[in-house]
């Protein structure tokens, strides 16, 4: 996605953007939103300082994302038969840090996330932050940072990208 004139009003759409990529399933075009060195990261406590030397939920670099993303591309993906779907609820994002200078931006953005697989229904609540980069005139994911309200629970297999 362009930059063009990074101005909040942009970066609260590539918010947006970024979610309903996820909630149509297409996950091609979300992976190509993170930058070269981007992670999507789940801590799976309060205060987490990082994800190299705690364990996560999810600490996935753009490798393993596409491996995911891969998984569940597969008609034989034993986990997604059937399907499963997801839906994000996002409050307004704000942009909680600003380094036009340097081209990088964090935005806050509380969420409720649903996820279903037939009758099952997972509900997640949290706050994303986005840390976003401008690199070659387009906004690029540097770390997605899904913190859950209850990240401590015990979960099912969370299959899709809260």
């Amino acid at each position: 996605m362009k930059a063009e004139g990074t101005t909040d009003a942009r970066l609260v759409e590539f918010v947006y953007d970024e979610a309903r990529l996820i909630d149509e399933k297409r996950f091609d075009e979300w992976y190509e939103l993170f930058a070269e060195d981007g992670y999507y990261w789940m801590p799976l406590t309060r205060d987490q300082p990082d994800g190299v030397n705690f364990t996560s939920l999810f600490y996935e670099d753009r490798f393993l994302l596409k491996v995911r993303i891969e998984r569940l591309k597969s008609p034989r993906s034993f986990s997604q038969q059937p399907a499963s779907f997801c839906q994000h609820i996002l409050q307004r994002p704000t942009v909680e840090e600003a380094d036009a200078a340097r081209r990088r931006w964090v935005l806050r953005t509380p969420f409720i996330y649903v996820e279903t697989q037939m009758d099952t229904q997972l509900v997640l609540a949290g706050v994303t932050r986005l840390h976003l980069v401008e690199q070659s005139g387009q906004l690029r994911i540097r770390l997605k940072k899904v913190d859950l309200i209850n990240c401590d629970a015990a979960f099912p297999s969370i299959q899709l990208f809260p």
